[in-house]
């Protein structure tokens, strides 16, 4: 039989020099090591999802909320987060965020502990739905934050009440905080209204929206007409935390097609892009879906760039610029082109789709006074990496290694 001493001290030496995760009798130390790799030419610092299915050999069952995760050789755990989709009790995938180098390969480890504190940050997503301002539907993380509207608002802008939005479009509420200001707006409004109209130091909402796209709502191209949603009619809030939000609108039919629609909008933190995964269908043959992106007045400058499949849009609102955009899968794009109109709200870049039962892009904005971007080349910089990124995805493998 070895001796007691050299027995703890291979445990010992297993615990410092690899991380181990679990020891199997005295002999047999398991280590679950993960890499993210970059292939692209920029660092990324990006949201990554595991699937709960792959990480079962991992837990060999224990329970998923013991996973953690920590970067490889130090004791840095972490924040994670599981995303239960059908909320049935059991999570669909698992989260981090992950920081690659250029090029490069980051190294991770997975640690089975229910011991472990992860850190907790006051920086993180959020969404909800806010019937204290009719029915919006409003979304953040640290760079962005953006709200839409629902049933109520159209009701009353039916019948002419003032302050009632009928609109599918996607607003954009302008931050210059990591901070959460959903809550804090929406709560000060209440108090005075019109309160998140002015920029108090967090930021502000300025853009205008009406009956145009904003910033990524759909519709519907044909023969000079853009068919188009009322407001939602139904949300659903699937999950909420530090890492990503997700949400789902759906919509009464809409156009001569009695299109049926689904909006899946995840936003994950440190994006400046949320993510729209829309499902579609029709009664009758649809020619297209469209996305829009409004132009508004027609004082800004535009960019259609078809070929990687990004097209913005550049403005000044009040004293500072913004920048709009949109950016898909090359292959899903059939043409693109500006619209324009009599009212402001027909002014657009309108990106055509080939008609498909699902269709995914990714619609955002940076603002100048945020410190995100100094000028359009930066904002272009930011589209131009986020098709790269959607492209070429961060990579990940997962090992278990055992050593005697």
């Amino acid at each position: 039989m070895r001796p007691k001493f050299l027995c703890d001290l291979k445990i010992a030496y297993c615990v410092v020099m690899f991380n181990c995760i679990a020891l199997v009798g005295c002999n047999t130390t398991k280590i679950t090591s993960l890499t993210v790799q970059n292939k692209l030419d920029f660092p990324r610092k990006e949201v990554v999802s595991i699937p709960y299915k792959n990480l079962l050999n991992v837990l060999d069952k224990q329970t998923y909320k013991s996973l953690h995760i920590k970067v490889n050789n130090t004791r840095n755990y972490q924040e994670t987060q599981w995303v239960d989709y059908d909320n049935d009790g059991i999570p669909e995938e698992f989260l981090f965020q992950a920081e690659v180098p250029a090029n490069g390969i980051s190294y991770y480890t997975l640690i089975i502990d229910s011991s472990v504190v992860e850190p907790q940050s006051n920086v993180r997503t959020f969404s909800r739905f806010v019937p204290e301002r009719t029915d919006d539907y409003t979304w953040e993380n640290d760079k962005v934050a953006f709200r839409t509207y629902g049933p109520q608002g159209q009701k009353g802008a039916l019948e002419g009440n003032p302050g009632s939005t009928l609109s599918s479009g996607i607003d954009l509420w302008l931050k210059r905080t990591k901070e959460s200001i959903i809550n804090k707006w929406y709560s000060e409004n209440l108090r005075k209204p019109g309160y998140y109209h002015i920029d108090h130091g967090e930021g502000y909402d300025p853009y205008h929206v009406g009956k145009s796209r904003g910033t990524g709502g759909l519709g519907v191209w044909e023969n000079g007409i853009l068919y188009v949603s009322q407001n939602y009619t139904e949300y659903n809030r699937i999950a909420v935390g530090p890492l990503r939000t997700v949400f789902e609108l759906r919509y009464a039919p809409w156009s001569p097609y009695n299109i049926n629609e689904t909006k899946r909008i995840t936003l994950d933190l440190g994006s400046n892009f949320s993510k729209f995964d829309v499902k579609l269908s029709a009664e009758n043959t649809v020619p297209n879906y469209t996305i829009g992106l409004t132009l508004h007045e027609n004082k800004g400058d535009f960019k259609l760039n078809k070929k990687n499949g990004w097209f913005r849009h550049w403005e000044k609102i009040d004293d500072s610029y913004v920048g709009e955009g949109i950016v898909l899968d090359v292959n899903d794009i059939d043409s693109a082109f500006v619209q324009r109109g009599k009212d402001k709200d027909q002014n657009h870049i309108l990106i055509v789709t080939k008609p498909q039962n699902t269709l995914s892009y990714y619609a955002g904005f940076a603002w100048v006074k945020s410190g995100q971007i100094s000028n359009v080349e930066d904002w272009e910089s930011l589209l131009e990496k986020q098709s790269k990124i959607i492209e070429t995805p961060l990579e990940i493998s997962i090992q278990n290694k055992f050593y005697d």
